[in-house]
Order: structure tokens, then C-alpha cells, then sequence
């Protein structure tokens, strides 16, 4: 297909946090953007460095690339103009880069059916210079409608993508992976199917690849009025599905959906683990493991850098963002009016740590992205 750049204006700004590699004493420096009116960003670095950021923008999906580790971005690149993208609440394009492969899905319909959305994958071999797609991920057509989807890539190329599934009119958690990066998918497999008839409608699903062969998903689960969050490994890919173990200690009885579906990652110690908030509280644990309170708010999202685990999350309110570095007893904040931050680092957690969010700028909802921490040498 024929890719297009700079043809969304974007307002990207890119705010620098200087600092060394070990995540010491910052300071803030914002730089002149490249990417105007990007919404919903997510990034993915690649195991040289490389940051990519997805984004939409109205009818299109876009990746905006740095060589720099996130201190400049080249104009962004149109992958694909469609109709219905899913945009807002977690909704908008993912993204994540492999050692041979860039991948994005999005949730958007086709021109020969434009209100039947889907969930459909562009691939990247070159490094974001071109894209191959679209390539429809399900397989029963318009199950992907409620437009909630995550992917994650491994270390061999493995992506996997699962997403929240109308096809019974009931949301189950679906997936399917690939083994190329996202030219060709598998068949759609129930991951999972809860016993009170659906999972919570409207928190996005995660997904994390921390070895080859391991593929775990997390969910938040609705069972008898309790919306707590669940976690399933995978030991052959993601071919088949363990047991569902609940995240934490506490739980939640909530008549409504929070649209809070948290994060997976993994610690310096190769452990997974999930952020999620409850109550208007961040927590942090692993499956089966004591959580542990980060503080109010929500929105959480984390990642492995250098040097241990960085966890970003909303403060109520004002949109206060928050970021709690390795070894750091309390969080900073980075920017106010925020909204559905993330936070991304390589496969192997060399960095950059790299975190974006969208907010107004200047009666403009737009795209801010930083650099949390430099890559490891």
C-alpha cells in the first residue's frame, strides 16, 4: 500500500525529561513538536531503540517514528485511512515492535463495510518506512464492534492480539496470534468466558510476552457484581490458556463498568505483573502475590526500564500525571489536564522508557510523549 506523511497536522509535543540512566534528578524541557489533533497514542520501542508512536486522527492511523529514542520525531506517516475508527476511552490504534517487525491494530470498519468494525492489523518490516494491511485479526465480522483491544510482541516475533467479543452478544475475551509479525493470524481462540455471562464491557484488555512460548493476558472480569482483574497465562504461545487468577487482595462490587483496565509488565526480575486501579487506588501485584497501593487515582499503565519498573497514572481532578520511578518512595508529577497515559520500553527493558498521553493544547485535544529515562548502553 502507499503511505502518506505529515498529512494529519498533529499538535505531538515532546517533552524531554533529561536525566541519566539510572532514573536520578530530572528536569522537565519541552521541545517543539512535529506530530496536530493526535488522539489516543501508544508506543513501542524496538529492540535498537527506536520509538514509535501510533496514534489516531480522525479516519486514519498513523506512526510518528524517532530515531533518537524519543527526543525528535520524523513527520508522521498515514499507514491507513478508514472508516469508524474506534477513538477514545482506550480506544485507538496499538502498537508493538519486535526484533523484524512493527505491528498496529486498530478497531475500524472497511470500505466495502464501513460501520462493520473489526479489528484489523498493518505490519511494518522495514522499521515504519512501509506498511502491509490491512489484515483482519477476527474472524467472525463485527464481533470487534465494542472497539477494546490490546497486542504485545515477543522476542522472537510472536505478537499476539486480544480483544473484548460480541459474537454471542455477551463480551467473552478472544484471541489470535501470529507468528510474522501480523501478515497472517490464527484462528480466533476463547481466552476466556465468564461464569455471570461477560466480562466488564468496557475496560480494555492487556497483553505481555515476556519469553518465548509465555504469553499472559489480563481483563478485568465481572462475577457476581465484583469487577476485579484477572490475569491468564499461556506456556505454548498463546495457543491455549491456564487457569484465570484474580489480581489482588481486595475486590470491588461496582454495578457500572470503571473503563480501567490497567497494564501488564514485567520486574527487573522477570516476573509479571499487573497495574490496575480499584476504588479510585492504584495497585500493583503479581498473580496470586500480596498488592501493593501506589496511591490514588487511575489510568495506570507500566513498563520495565534499565533499571527496575516505572508506573504512570492519573491523579483525579486536574488530570495530574504521575510517574513512579524504580527506587523512588513517592510519585512526581509531569503534566496536568492528561488522559489515557502509557508507558513503553523495549522487549529486554534496555529503554528508552517512553510515556505519552493526550490533553488539550490550545482548544486542541492532542498528543504529548516524554522520555522517562535514556536507554541502557
Amino acid at each position: 500500500m502507499t503511505v502518506r506523511s505529515g498529512a494529519c497536522s498533529m499538535l505531538l509535543a515532546i517533552l524531554v525529561i533529561a536525566g541519566n540512566a539510572r532514573g536520578g534528578d530530572v528536569t522537565p524541557v519541552v521541545a517543539p513538536g512535529v506530530l496536530p489533533e493526535a488522539r489516543q497514542p501508544q508506543v513501542a520501542v524496538d529492540a535498537q531503540g527506536r520509538v514509535y508512536v501510533a496514534f489516531g486522527c480522525h479516519n486514519a492511523v498513523y506512526c510518528a517514528i524517532s530515531e533518537d529514542g524519543g527526543h525528535s520525531f520524523r513527520p508522521p506517516v498515514m499507514v491507513a485511512e478508514v472508516p469508524g475508527l474506534a477513538l477514545g476511552a482506550r480506544r485507538g490504534p496499538r502498537i508493538a515492535a519486535s526484533k523484524e517487525f512493527v505491528t498496529i491494530t486498530a478497531a475500524c470498519g472497511s470500505k466495502e463495510a464501513p460501520s462493520e468494525i473489526d479489528i484489523r492489523c498493518w505490519c511494518s518490516p522495514t522499521a515504519g518506512k512501509t506498511w502491509f494491511g490491512p489484515v483482519s485479526v477476527n474472524s467472525v465480522h463485527g464481533s470487534g464492534r465494542e472497539g477494546l483491544q490490546a497486542i504485545a510482541a515477543g522476542p522472537s516475533g510472536e505478537v499476539l492480539c486480544a480483544w473484548l467479543d460480541l459474537r454471542r452478544g455477551k463480551t467473552d475475551l478472544y484471541g489470535s496470534r501470529s507468528e510474522d509479525g501480523g501478515r497472517t493470524w490464527s484462528a480466533d481462540s476463547l481466552v476466556y468466558r465468564s461464569l455471570s455471562g461477560s466480562i466488564c464491557e468496557c475496560c480494555h484488555p492487556s497483553v505481555w510476552i515476556p519469553e518465548k512460548g509465555k504469553v499472559f493476558v489480563m481483563w478485568r472480569n465481572s462475577l457476581s457484581g465484583a469487577r476485579d482483574l484477572y490475569v491468564s497465562e499461556s506456556i505454548d504461545d498463546g495457543r491455549t490458556f491456564g487457569k484465570a487468577s484474580k489480581l489482588g487482595e481486595g475486590t470491588w462490587n461496582l454495578e457500572a463498568c470503571p473503563m480501567d483496565g490497567g497494564a501488564l509488565a514485567s520486574e527487573a526480575d522477570g516476573s509479571v505483573v499487573g497495574i490496575w486501579m480499584r476504588k479510585n487506588e492504584v495497585f500493583l501485584a503479581g498473580a496470586g502475590k500480596p498488592e501493593r497501593r501506589l496511591g490514588k487515582g487511575g489510568q495506570p499503565w507500566a513498563a520495565r526500564g534499565p533499571d527496575g519498573l516505572y508506573c504512570v497514572w492519573l491523579e483525579k481532578g486536574e488530570g495530574k500525571l504521575l510517574v513512579l520511578k524504580p527506587r523512588m518512595d513517592a510519585p512526581t508529577e509531569i503534566a496536568r489536564g492528561a488522559s489515557d497515559p502509557v508507558v513503553a520500553s523495549s522487549i529486554d527493558g534496555r529503554g528508552p522508557v517512553i510515556a505519552a498521553w493526550e490533553a488539550d493544547s490550545g482548544g486542541v485535544r492532542a498528543s504529548f510523549v516524554c522520555v522517562l529515562v535514556e536507554r541502557n548502553p
